[in-house]
């Protein structure tokens, strides 16, 4: 049993490590193209799950309401994103993403690809598709 907590011990420790280079090197990337990480989140979410509210995207951000408000404002300037009125309750205010916004996304995770693609060289096409299946699995696992 003390070896397998030891393994839990290292792979906690190593599942960290990876998600502070990312991060790190997420931003390194997000530098050029004039856009925070925190615009390049809520523009990720908004590509993924379509249009939301203000509240919508406060909730899976896990920021405040006026947050996301300024963050909106500052991405609406950059043709980022636009306020639309919903269709089936005009009351509403959804947030959309506009084309520019689809494109930082898409040059954004391209850059971050490659530089997956240039750490993984020298693992084996095997190796790859093992570690993103178990990467998968744990995802998984975790959600639930």
């Amino acid at each position: 049993m003390t070896y397998v907590f030891n393994t839990v011990e290292e792979i906690e420790k190593s599942l960290r490590c990876i998600a502070a280079i990312l991060k790190k090197k997420g931003r390194d990337i997000l530098s050029n193209y004039s856009i925070t990480p925190p615009q390049f989140d809520a523009l990720l979410l908004l590509n993924e799950s379509g249009n939301m509210t203000i509240g919508e995207l406060s909730n899976k951000m896990y920021l405040a309401c006026s947050t996301i408000t300024d963050l909106m404002d500052r991405m609406e300037k950059n043709n980022l994103v636009k306020r639309v009125k919903d269709e089936k309750d005009r009351r509403l205010v959804r947030i959309q993403l506009l084309e520019n916004g689809q494109r930082v996304i898409e040059a954004a995770l391209a850059k971050r690809q490659e530089y997956l693609r240039e750490v993984l060289k020298n693992f084996s096409d095997q190796e790859i598709v093992q570690l993103e299946k178990l990467l998968a699995k744990l995802q998984q696992e975790m959600k639930e």
